[in-house]
């Protein structure tokens, strides 16, 4: 039987940026926090790096800011990346207070162990071993887990949101989302006088990720069906460095390991980074997939591989546990041997276009974390600034919507979902080929290196399945398979489109039509037209 629940904010998504809004909302507002899995299974969980920060007295804002420029070929915005670095230490303590367990300098100092990654020239990155993410949402899940207001719900997946506009009201506010049970099947309204997108990017649109299986961009597919605008949708971070091993599932090796001396070797064992950056293993992350996706396809090479082997057994062990358990699962020993690598998709850089408070187009919506497109990233993400975002916009939402505090009496007339017309289907079959198919031509054509010719074979496909998905999904009941596959689509076309409109390179986006960059940056914003949430 179909439900409705009343909230004051209803968060979509359990990773960093949502577990830390729902903490730093104040207690006497009711929260939904929406997992569509267990609370641990996204991609905040898997982070290993750590977060940067300004933290070192030799290190200095300026410096960051400048690196983040750089990195995101001079596409960033300097308003918006100066916000962020600005407000990062204050982030950190937060981390602190909610007792974060980093590691320390040494066993007894009270400073913290900070580690240097591609594109920084400092050592700023605080981490917690090299397993930061799964230290970071342990943590909050915990403190969440005590907090009275916050109500943590797991398997529940959003279908849509719910707006003015699709309920025949007055006005352009979103009051809610509707969310299927996937115990009881069923589609219920959650009513919400604030809603929140911490749903993460959208890596799972390409065939090998080192996102989790949930990485389906649903809060940006979401929130451009109810009308928000999207930007820079071509710049898909690829990794340069996942593990290459038939039974390793998306399992990240860490920029850290780069950091800390490990060099990129071709399976001669000849180094190759000194022909493609100066900045050798510690370029930016594009420079780096690109050189070797090169070299795979130069010599028709599987992976190329990592070694870190040279700083020794013990420093390994201290730095990289968790790799190097991980690793030796799979019988490599990465304080003898390299380790064979490949690139994988990582960071969806563009997606709901946001303001420095997290707010999207529509009132009563706010983009965080990777869903949102805050202009920070520009072309290419600097390393660990990504859970860092998570955390200073999760706070300046916050302070925002209490701020701006508007009850809504219009969640009282929100229709119940209509499933009268549907049945259940008996042709699954059909989600699991267009899934498969949809991931395999994004890949090839829209991955690392683009052509026009590529990019014009991925839309004609995207649109025949984007014709099939949406018949699909009018005539069955929806289940989580369908409801991720329909926001892949949607998201792989704006990528697509996205793509089509940059005549230059640029970062992530590299094309052999265009080799070289335009004179000036600018950003590609796409505005859904209006049948899409009328």
């Amino acid at each position: 039987m179909q439900q409705q629940f009343n909230y004051d904010v209803l968060i979509i998504g359990s990773g960093a940026a949502g577990l830390s809004l729902a903490l730093q909302l104040p207690k006497d507002k009711k929260v939904a926090v929406i997992s569509k899995r267990e609370l641990n299974a996204g991609s905040s969980w898997r982070a290993q790096g750590g977060i940067a920060a300004v933290l070192d007295p030799a290190d200095s804002v300026e410096s960051h800011i400048q690196d983040t420029i750089v990195a995101g070929a001079n596409l960033g915005n300097p308003k918006a990346i100066r916000f962020t670095v600005e407000n990062a230490k204050q982030s950190i303590n937060w981390l602190i207070d909610q007792q974060v367990p980093f590691t320390e300098e040494t066993a007894d100092s009270s400073g913290y162990h900070l580690t240097q990654e591609g594109g920084h020239s400092h050592r700023r990155i605080i981490h917690a071993a090299d397993r930061t993410g799964l230290a970071v949402s342990e943590t909050l899940i915990n403190r969440a887990q005590e907090a009275d207001n916050i109500d943590l719900l797991t398997h529940k997946v959003a279908v849509d949101l719910i707006t003015n506009a699709k309920s025949g009201l007055p006005g352009n506010r979103c009051i809610g989302a509707y969310i299927l049970d996937q115990q009881s099947g069923h589609v219920d309204a959650y009513h919400a006088q604030a809603v929140a997108l911490a749903t993460g990017g959208a890596s799972k649109v390409y065939l090998y990720t080192s996102n989790s299986d949930g990485s389906s961009g649903d809060g940006i597919a979401m929130a451009w069906r109810a009308g928000c605008r999207v930007a820079n949708m071509e710049f898909n971070q690829f990794h340069p460095t996942c593990l290459y091993h038939p039974k390793a599932k998306s399992f990240l090796i860490s920029e850290a390991v780069r950091g800390e001396g490990g060099k990129l070797l071709l399976a001669n064992g000849e180094p190759f980074m000194q022909r493609f950056d100066e900045r050798l293993e510690l370029a930016p992350r594009d420079i780096v997939a690109r050189a070797i996706d090169h070299e795979m396809k130069r010599l028709g090479d599987d992976c190329v591989y990592l070694d870190i082997s040279h700083r020794g057994k013990a420093f390994i062990l201290e730095h990289f546990p968790t790799i190097y358990q991980r690793c030796l699962e799979y019988g490599i020993d990465i304080s003898q041997d390299p380790i064979p690598v490949v690139p994988a998709a990582h960071y969806t850089c563009g997606g709901v276009i946001t303001n420095e408070q997290g707010l999207t187009d529509i009132d009563g919506l706010y983009a965080i974390g990777e869903t949102a497109f805050t202009g920070l990233h520009g072309a290419n993400r600097l390393a660990s600034n990504s859970l860092l975002e998570c955390f200073v916009y999760a706070q300046s939402a916050a302070q925002h919507m209490v701020a701006n505090w508007q009850p809504n009496a219009d969640i009282n007339d929100i229709n119940a979902w209509d499933e009268s017309q549907v049945t259940d289907s008996d042709e699954d079959v059909i989600l699991s080929h267009n899934w498969d198919e949809l991931r395999r031509f994004m890949w090839d054509y829209v991955g690392i290196v683009r052509t026009n010719k590529r990019l014009t074979r991925a839309q004609h496909r995207v649109d025949l399945l984007l014709g099939e998905i949406n018949e699909f999904y009018s005539n069955y009941r929806v289940t989580s398979d369908l409801v991720e596959l329909r926001n892949l689509a949607v998201v792989a076309s704006l990528i697509i489109a996205s793509a089509r409109q940059r005549k230059e390179s640029r970062g992530l986006h590299y094309t052999l039509d265009y080799p070289h960059s335009a004179n000036v940056a600018r950003n590609t914003i796409l505005t859904p037209p209006n049948y899409l949430w009328n």
